[in-house]
């Protein structure tokens, strides 16, 4: 009888788990949707909410911001998306830590010259007081 028991027990533990990394998996891909959609037609409040005051945004180019100068670029226009389309994403949970990686394709406008983007993105979010924030990106050339 206590045999079944804590066979019974450790399914329920397991199942719980699963359960909740699914739902931790939901929430994360939730917030890169509203990351995708905040690029798209930025606002301040809504990429501050988005992102960790430690962010680090790095670019295809080298170049890396910081959490001010990923939302100054993307509100004042320096860097404008006209469109973006995620694929290929997967979403790996360790603990309060998320990695996420996707392909963006993009149009583009930055400055009001027209360009499209074609790359491959690297998220790391980290679930601060039960939100997921962006602390790390990095963007690489395909």
């Amino acid at each position: 009888m206590k045999r079944l028991f804590f066979v019974l027990l450790a399914t329920a533990v397991s199942c719980n788990m699963l359960l909740a990394q699914s739902n931790d998996e939901k929430a994360v891909a939730a917030a890169v949707e509203n990351l995708r959609k905040a690029m798209v037609d930025p606002t301040k409040a809504a990429l501050e909410k988005l992102t960790a005051p430690e962010l680090s945004y790095g670019h295809s180019s080298g170049k890396v911001q910081n959490q001010a100068e990923f939302v100054d670029a993307l509100v004042s226009g320096a860097s404008d998306f006209l469109n973006i389309d995620l694929t290929e994403q997967t979403i790996k949970i360790i603990g309060n830590t998320a990695i996420v990686r996707h392909v963006l394709s993009a149009a583009t406008s930055d400055n009001g010259k027209p360009g499209n983007a074609h790359i491959a993105i690297l998220l790391v979010w980290i679930k601060q007081s039960k939100e997921w924030k962006l602390l790390a990106r990095q963007a690489v050339k395909i």
